[in-house]
């Protein structure tokens, strides 16, 4: 099995349900808490790529990547266990996903040494991953969220980078190899995440 974040998700849930019920009664639903983070997450990228030379601003990153994580659960529990489940709530969840991940890594593509294509092959390996866990159920399997390298672990990594960067830390020449070797262990999920929705999807037809 593939060592992912993402099985912490349930305890994580857990601290943030009272929370996600709050919010329920307050009237919030999924899609607006959905829309609402995607949103956060395109100015917050946007910002810090437009002024990538004050480094401190990269300390927006793992905030917002943690406050991002924390909120993706709960839309998720709104919509669970609140009865907001919806086709729309489907699409945003998945296309506001991917959209967040290209704003939040696209600052990064300033950093030395670090360059827009290396950042960028991270990105288009991360659409493809989620794509490729997205249309698990169109073959009558579940969603899958296989690691490594999945939506969680790279929000670690680009999270412990923001840090480092935003704290004034300068990357050894030697992490030009970094976002390759992120792009080669997401190339791995999305050959783990098609062959275990085929699998799955075949052991339910027999």
């Amino acid at each position: 099995m593939a060592i992912t974040l993402y099985a912490l998700k349930p305890r994580f849930q857990g601290l943030l349900r009272p929370l996600a019920g709050w919010l329920a009664k307050a009237g919030m639903t999924a899609n607006g808490v959905t829309v609402l983070t995607a949103a956060m997450s395109v100015a917050t990228g946007t910002f810090v790529a437009l002024h990538s030379a004050a480094t401190w601003l990269f300390l927006l990153l793992p905030i917002m990547l943690l406050l991002r994580m924390a909120m993706n659960a709960v839309d998720g529990m709104l919509a669970r266990e609140f009865g907001q489940q919806s086709p729309l709530g489907a699409y945003l969840n998945e296309l506001a996903d991917v959209i967040s991940d290209i704003a939040l890594y696209l600052p990064f593509a300033f950093v030395a040494p670090f360059g827009p294509w290396s950042v960028g092959l991270v990105i288009a390996a991360s659409c493809v991953s989620e794509m490729a866990g997205a249309l698990a159920p169109m073959v009558g399997a579940a969603r899958r969220y296989d690691g490594p390298m999945g939506k969680s672990d790279r929000a670690l990594v680009f999270g412990v980078l923001g840090l480092y960067v935003g704290a004034g830390g300068t990357l050894p020449d030697i992490a030009v190899a970094l976002m390759p070797g992120l792009a080669v262990l997401i190339a791995c999920n999305i050959v783990l995440r098609v062959r275990r929705g085929v699998d799955a999807a075949t052991g339910a037809r027999r």
